[in-house]
This record gives structure tokens, sequence and C-alpha cells, in this order.
């Protein structure tokens, strides 16, 4: 008899997507992430899977890992179930926290499980998320957290409903000592934890598709007795109506915050940062076109007419051609995110700047979506938002206006459109941090000044800032449309009018420049006034600038 070893095929485990049933290989969707390689979808992975992929390698330190919960209630089979689920999953309880790195940057951390009771808050989470607050606090790190919950622990009874206000309170401490707080809503996030810690942060980020909810679907429709659509309180949802400021794929979420992390610490993040602009010195003809125009306005009106032009250099080609990278964020946190009004985080030669433009767009298209560039309140609370932020990190703010005006319209009415105005207008003027604000088309009336309330004010020379459109004005006043030229005039709209009156600061000349080079000029002279205004503590800084806008005005004394 002859003896030979039997070759048996390698093992596979094959797992079925439950959102386009194709079937996966293990090892496949294991090497993935846990993303479906077909249809992208993000399966839930454990809170330390989930460190493993954020963190920088060797570099997380745990704390607090000996907490364990009991069952104080004596609640009908609770302590059964934290026995089960603690030998079944490994962990104590339902979140891991720590010390660690993500691209270098140092940084305290949690990781929900909705493998430990679908990641339920009871005393031991918001114990352990509460005292990380309070060490980051007390080490001067920022919080990243990654949220997953069906909600309060119900068998630790009002108990679990008090730790909502309790790691609210240990945020707003960190928030009032300057931390950074960044969250990521991973599916689900549901419950006490959405009406909580989930969305206290500065910047909220979410995976693709993510239940995020206070009342569960089955919960709404049970109420309702209807149907929700489709999308409904997913990340894409959130993210429409102004909650989020970004969704973000699992696999560039590490690249993401550790990018956020170091704009936050006051520098550019390295090279390869996923919102990095390379500039290669090769423009597209709409980028690096000159203006179309057969030669310089010649009057008020023809300056007006040019500043709607199509081929004007928009303020995204500002951004994209005069920074070396840029994070837009999302959202008002109260109804939605407004098309029109672009904000986020910038950075040039090293150094972050919070950018918040007004986007006319360039087709018709675009156009339309952002609704040429007539803001809704929800622009200019979002703006606001990102302001604050600035104030809080000490980072200058720049922004671009080309507006015709803010949006007229019902729903903006019902939503408070000159609240939302007068509410920028008494932020900007007493903000603790230089602001710069550019004219680089229109500005238009109130709409332009809810962005201009700043410590320099600049003009393109081509660029118009007005209280009212001539053709408006000429309308009003005398009832003919076709004394908008005299209108224009009488109006002293232009650069030049303006800086005589004092009203601006300075004039960027963009005669027979290209979108690349009026960047080039418009982020320059900003830098350079960030540069001035940078030297001065905060007092002089909103004293000097009440100063500034309370010498406006012309009078008699009769």
């Amino acid at each position: 008899m002859t003896e030979s070893c039997a070759e048996f095929p390698a093992r596979h485990v094959f797992i079925k997507c439950p959102e386009c049933r194709r079937v996966i290989d293990e090892t496949r969707l294991h090497d993935n992430l846990e993303v479906c390689p077909r249809c992208g979808k993000h399966f839930r992975v454990s809170g330390r899977d989930r460190m493993r992929m954020t963190v920088d390698e060797g570099t997380f330190e745990e704390w607090d890992a000996n907490l364990a919960s009991e069952d104080f209630l004596s609640f009908p089979g609770y302590a059964d179930k934290l026995k089960s689920v603690s030998e079944r999953s490994g962990e104590r309880d339902a979140v891991v926290c720590g010390r660690g790195k993500i691209c270098g940057c140092d940084t305290a951390l949690f990781f929900m499980d909705a493998n430990f009771m679908m990641g339920s808050m009871g005393s031991v989470v918001g114990e352990k998320i509460c005292r990380t607050f309070e060490r980051a606090t007390e080490l001067g790190l920022p919080v990243v957290g990654f949220t997953v919950s069906g909600g309060a622990r119900m068998q630790e009874g009002v108990t679990s409903l008090m730790q909502m206000a309790k790691i609210s309170a240990s945020v707003r401490r960190h928030s009032e000592a300057g931390g950074l707080y960044i969250t990521v809503l991973t599916d689900p996030t549901t419950g006490g934890v959405t009406a909580s810690f989930a969305m206290e942060g500065d910047i909220i980020l979410a995976e693709p598709d993510a239940l995020t909810a206070f009342a569960g679907p089955r919960v709404i429709e049970q109420n309702m007795h209807k149907r929700l659509p489709k999308g409904f309180q997913r990340s894409e949802f959130l993210l429409e109506h102004g909650f989020c400021d970004a969704v973000v794929l699992r696999g560039e979420i590490a690249l993401t915050v550790g990018e956020l992390l170091a704009l936050h610490e006051g520098h550019a993040p390295g090279l390869g940062a996923p919102h990095e602009i390379v500039h290669t010195g090769r423009r597209g003809k709409k980028l690096g076109h000159l203006f179309k125009r057969s030669a310089a306005p010649k009057t008020a009106l023809e300056i007006v007419k040019q500043t709607r032009s199509a081929d004007r250099a928009t303020a995204g080609e500002m951004i994209s051609l005069g920074l070396d990278g840029f994070v837009e964020l999302h959202g008002d946190r109260y109804f939605g995110d407004d098309a029109a009004v672009v904000a986020g985080i910038g950075w040039k030669d090293g150094r972050p700047v919070t950018v918040i433009a007004i986007e006319r767009g360039t087709t018709t298209k675009e156009r339309m979506r952002r609704n040429f560039g007539m803001a809704h309140p929800e622009g200019y609370r979002k703006a606001r938002r990102l302001m604050r932020q600035a104030e809080k990190f000490g980072r200058p703010v720049l922004c671009l206006v080309d507006t015709s005006g803010a949006f007229c319209g019902i729903g903006a009415e019902e939503r408070g459109q000159g609240e939302a105005i007068a509410q920028n207008l008494m932020e900007m003027s007493g903000l603790k941090t230089p602001i710069v604000s550019v004219v680089t088309g229109e500005g238009g009336s109130g709409g332009a000044l809810a962005l201009s309330v700043a410590d320099r004010i600049l003009m393109l020379s081509s660029s118009a800032y007005s209280v009212v459109s001539p053709e408006a004005c000429a309308s009003i006043l005398w009832k003919d449309t076709e004394r908008a030229d005299e209108a224009a005039e009488a109006l002293k709209l232009t650069a030049p009018d303006l800086l005589a009156l004092g009203i601006i600061d300075g004039i960027v000349d963009d005669r027979g420049l290209s979108h690349e080079e009026i960047a080039d000029a418009v982020m320059s002279s900003a830098f350079d006034a960030f540069d001035t205004l940078g030297r001065l503590d905060d007092e002089t800084l909103t004293n000097l600038r009440y100063e500034k806008y309370r010498a406006i005005g012309q009078y008699r004394t009769m």
C-alpha cells in the first residue's frame, strides 16, 4: 500500500451582501474594509476593528478597559444578557476609548460597538465617553468619536437616559476649553445617542447610507401609518438637510479625519491629503482664458453687466486655483445645505483659513442648482456656523462675495431670511478673528453685506457693490428702467467710487488677467491683510472693526 498526502482546496467562506445580493469572498470583503466591492454597501464592524482601521499602527493606548456593566436594577434577564454578550464579543461593554494618532496627529478617541447589545448606551458607555472628554480637556487633545447605537439601554432605566446629559456636559466643557470634536456617524446611530453627543461635534462626518435618527423608521411608520420614502434618515438625507458636514467612504475616513486634525492644529496636512489641490500648471480653456470682452467697460452700468457674465471667474474657481487645498463643510444644522454658499477650511503655503464664498456656477444646470448665487437663510446660517468655528480655533475668515442679492421667495421668508442676515451682521461685527471680504463680482445689497462686515473689504476693479441694482433703482425711483445707466452712475457702485467714499479698503486690479492670475491676486491680497491683522489682539481687532463702521456715513447738523 502506498501512502500519499491528499490535497484539499483552500477553504473559503462566502457572505451575501444584503444590498446587491452578491456573494463575496470573506477575505476579499475583509481586505476591502468590510465594504461590498460591487455596490459599496458598508457592513457593520466592531469598535476594535474600527480602531485598527483608523488609528496609526502601534499608537493606540486604551483607557478604562476595566469598566464593566452591572445589573443594579435587577432587571429580568439583564445579568445573563451581559454575560453572554461579553463572552461573544470579547468586550466588557459597548465602547472602546483611548488615545492614539491619526495621520500623525495626537487625539483622544472612542469607538462604539454594535456587537455589544447594539451599542446601547448605559452607565459604562456614559462613564467611559465622559472620562474621554475630561482627559482630552486636561491634556489639550481633540476628540474623534465613532457612533453606532440603538439608543439608551432600557435595562438600566432612567440612569441610561441621564448619560445623555452627562456626556453632553463634558462635551461642552471640552468645547469651552477650545477643544475640537469630530464625530463619525455609522450605521445605525439612533435614539439618545443621536439626541446627544453624536450631533454635538464641531464637524460631523458620516459613512454612506448610515441610518441616523432620533426615532427609528419603524416607530415613525407605526405612528404615521404610512411607509417612509427611500433614503429617509440616511446619511445623504442628513447632508441634504444640513445636519452633517460630509459623507465619507470608509476607506477615506482616516485620511479625512487626519486632514481635519492637522488643519485644527494650525498647519496644512501632509502631501497626498484627500482634499489637496494639485496645481499642474496646465489649465483647461474654461479655467485659463481671459475675460471675453473687447474693451474695458466705460460706464458703471457696463461694469454691473460684466459682473453677471458667465465668463467671469467664480468663487469655486478662485478656491481651486488660489489655494493649495480645501475641505468643504456643509449644512446649517437647522434645515438644509444651501449650494449657493460654499464654505469650508482651506490652506495656502501651510496656513489654514476658513473660506466662505457665494458661488453662482458656470453652466446653466449648475447655476440653477446654486440658485444663481442668491443665498437662502440656511446659506447665511451655514456661514455663521463656520465663522464661529473659525473664531473658536483661531483661524482667519476669507469671504468671497458675488451675488445679486439674497433670495426673495416664500420659503426664504418663512425660514427667516431677514433674521439670518441680521444675525450675520451682528456676529461678524464682534468676531474675534481677522475677516477679509473680497467682492469678486456683483455685491448686491444685504445679501452681500451679510458676508462683508470685515476688517478689510477689497474689490476687484471690475466688480460692483450697491444697495440696489441700477435697474431696480431706476424702476422704483423714476418708474423708468431705461434710466438704469443714470442710476448706476448716481449710486457710486464702482470700486474707485467706494474707495473714495471710505467704504472699501483696497482694489485688486484684474484687468486682462486670467482666472488663475485673478485667484492668485485675490489670495495674495487677502493673506497680506491677514498678516497685518494677525498682529492685533482680539480687543484691538474688534474695536477697530467697530470704529471702521461707526465712521461710515455723512450728514450735517442743523
